[in-house]
């Protein structure tokens, strides 16, 4: 008895360690070794020359009546995996007999060998104590005992015991019929323990998840998502995952917030400062709804078209740069930051309007207007921002219809002089009020010559 409990003791610490997986539809080949022990006497027969016990007697009496293995393994068996209830396959063992009985049947040492075709059932789960499994067995076979052989039919209970989910300790007793129990081969039961070792199943990439339930059966990955991996490990597996090789979290599809702004790294220009959504993940520090990292002056507020700085005002008249024709220069919000001529100056230019002597019912300019008119160049190019207006006027000779379109004439005779001579035509405009605005009264022929005149406005800046 000793001996048998050191051989079954030396299979455990063997197997216990192995990496064959346990056997199911994946791993359907199981390859078991063991050791058996042969038993006579609690077969239920009975002869003047041999006596033995009734169905049972004695069955745990193993010194006296098992026939204990005289090597470490003794069974060898290979079983496939046919659904989830049942398994079949074949079964080897030898033995040596000196006990055929009781104390009183002993005889030489003789050879038993059989090879039995065994079905196995495995018994429902709530059968099941502290993790054993308990199954039924049937089968036939042929035993031969010396010169002697029996076909033999079989029967028995055993129980699986997984050691881990890679090895599992079988142990099972059968009952063997023997057809000749005339012969010294008598009816017997086989004791068998062992451990099983399964195969088969194919696991392309070694992950612990076979091919056929694998959605990713050439890259090692994890049980948990079907075999497939998850780089990062942030629990996100790699097909799922919009950043595969950096740990995120679920709800950035596996992307990190490092500056925990709520905007993920791949949205946020700024990942190293925590920011808002509205500024794409930075910092607005001056609250100008400019971004800092696109903010030139991220501590003054200003507008986004100057790129968040304050707008400039160079020559301080109160009229931004942005908005300033003349920058560089004082000048006036009504003339779009450009200096305007003083009273001074236009009371100058309508002086000078005044004295050009234009004939009765004409409109040319003479010699001596355009010498009067170099005057008048000279303060519109001191000042090239401003528009000006030319008025044309006439006296009240002649028809008033004939009036207004005189003195629109007139007006136009002093545009184009001016043109010609460098001012720029969209600066000048031009009006004709015929009669209608007499300066003095037109019932002196001096009157009349003072009112055929032209003068000149300020066009003032389109209101913004």
């Amino acid at each position: 008895m000793k001996k048998l409990v050191k051989i079954l003791s030396v299979f455990v610490m063997i197997f216990s360690v192995s990496t064959m997986l346990a056997q199911d539809k994946n791993n359907q080949w199981q390859f078991g070794l063991g050791v058996n022990a042969i038993d006579f006497h609690p077969v239920g027969t009975n002869s003047s020359d041999n006596a033995t016990g009734g169905l049972f007697s004695e069955y745990f009496n193993i010194d006296e009546n098992w026939n204990a293995p005289a090597a470490f393994i003794n069974t060898l068996s290979l079983t496939r995996y046919g659904t989830e209830d049942f398994s079949y396959g074949f079964r080897a063992s030898a033995n040596t007999i000196t006990k055929l009985g009781d104390e009183r049947a002993r005889i030489d040492s003789k050879l038993l060998f059989s090879l039995d075709a065994v079905v196995s059932y495995n018994l429902p789960e709530y059968l099941s104590i502290c993790n054993m499994e308990p199954f039924l067995e049937a089968g036939t076979g042929y035993t031969w005992f010396g010169k002697e052989r029996s076909h033999t039919l079989n029967g028995g209970l055993g129980v699986n015991i997984p050691i881990s989910e890679k090895v599992s300790i079988k142990v099972s007793s059968a009952y063997k019929h023997a057809f000749n129990d005339m012969q010294s081969l008598k009816s017997h039961f086989q004791h068998n323990v062992g451990v099983a070792v399964n195969f088969g199943g194919k696991d392309s990439d070694r992950d612990g998840v076979y091919d056929q339930y694998d959605d990713c059966p050439n890259q090692p990955g994890l049980p948990a998502f079907n075999g497939c991996p998850d780089n990062d490990g942030d629990g996100i597996e790699n097909s799922k995952d919009a950043c595969p090789d950096v740990a995120g979290l679920a709800e950035f599809g596996g992307c990190p917030d490092t500056d925990g702004d709520g905007v993920p790294d791949t949205q946020d220009a700024c990942v190293n400062e925590a920011g808002s959504k509205e500024m794409n993940g930075c910092p607005d520090s001056d609250g100008d709804g400019v971004s800092d990292n696109v903010d030139t002056c991220s501590d003054v507020a200003g507008p986004a078209a100057n790129n968040g700085c304050p707008w400039p005002d160079s020559d301080g008249d109160g009229v931004l740069d942005k908005d300033d024709k003349c920058p560089s220069t004082a000048g006036v919000s009504s003339n779009n930051g450009c200096p305007e001529p003083t009273k001074e100056i236009m009371e100058r230019l309508n002086a000078v309007g005044a004295m050009i002597p234009f004939q009765l019912n004409r409109a040319e300019l003479g010699n001596e207007v355009k010498g009067l008119l170099g005057e008048v160049l000279g303060i519109m190019n001191n000042y090239p921002k401003t528009p000006f207006m030319i008025e044309g006027h006439t006296d009240s000779s002649g028809p008033k219809a004939f009036n207004q379109k005189l003195s629109e004439m007139r007006a136009m005779s002093v545009k184009e002089y001016l043109v010609e001579n460098g001012i720029t035509s969209s600066r000048l405009m031009t009006v004709g009020y015929g009669e209608d605005k007499p300066m003095v009264s037109n019932s002196t022929r001096n009157g009349r010559i003072k009112n055929r005149r032209v003068e000149f406005k300020v066009i003032p800046a389109p209101a913004k």
